[in-house]
């Protein structure tokens, strides 16, 4: 069995509108993800070696995997496109399919944001259909619920509380600003499909 390894994000501390304490905290957090999807898949495999597959317990602790393997995936990709300093690259993929599915950049922005200040905690994120290309910004509530089939996250933001008050209490959309000032898009760009 090969255990799931947290990476390294430290080198994102410093970041503007994002601090250390927040950070740090938020890296707690995906690690304890981590942590968890280990001891989910290690107990089982152990029940499914025990032919214990059809058993309750195994049932919820199935469920509860994709719980705590959702987070920390998310989580990945979460930090992984954030760092960048820079803004989108107008000539680039990304930003003609932006502009081909949403009119232009500066409405899909509105759309991506929107969907960020909507009540509740979850995700926003920006989704490739694997099918078609066509990109669709979505709200994911749970970590396990909700994902559209056969998409591809491209940008992913983490609109739980822990991800902002912190530093900027109930301001989430303040939060989002110092988000969109800190996209590594080349990332996102690399993750398109089509």
């Amino acid at each position: 069995m090969t255990a799931f390894t947290a990476k390294e994000y430290s080198q994102l501390i410093g970041m503007p509108g994002f601090s250390e304490a927040l950070l740090n905290n938020h890296f707690t957090l995906y690690q304890g993800y981590v942590k968890n999807s280990n001891a989910l898949d290690e107990q089982l495999m152990q029940m499914c070696k025990e032919g214990k597959g059809s058993e309750p317990v195994f049932a919820e602790l199935k469920r509860r995997f994709g719980w705590e393997f959702n987070g920390m995936k998310l989580h990945e990709l979460y930090f992984e496109n954030l760092g960048g300093n820079q803004p989108i690259n107008q000539d680039g993929r990304l930003a003609a399919r932006l502009h081909q599915d949403f009119g232009s950049y500066d409405e899909w922005v509105q759309d991506f944001k929107s969907v960020g200040a909507m009540r509740g905690i979850g995700w926003a994120i920006l989704y490739q259909d694997a099918h078609s290309g066509k990109l669709m910004n979505c709200w994911i509530n749970e970590h396990d619920v909700g994902h559209p089939a056969c998409c591809v996250p491209i940008l992913v933001m983490d609109v739980f509380e822990h991800a902002f008050m912190t530093d900027y209490g109930l301001k989430r959309a303040d939060y989002i600003n110092s988000f969109f000032q800190n996209i590594e898009w080349t990332k996102a760009e690399e993750r398109m499909q089509m």
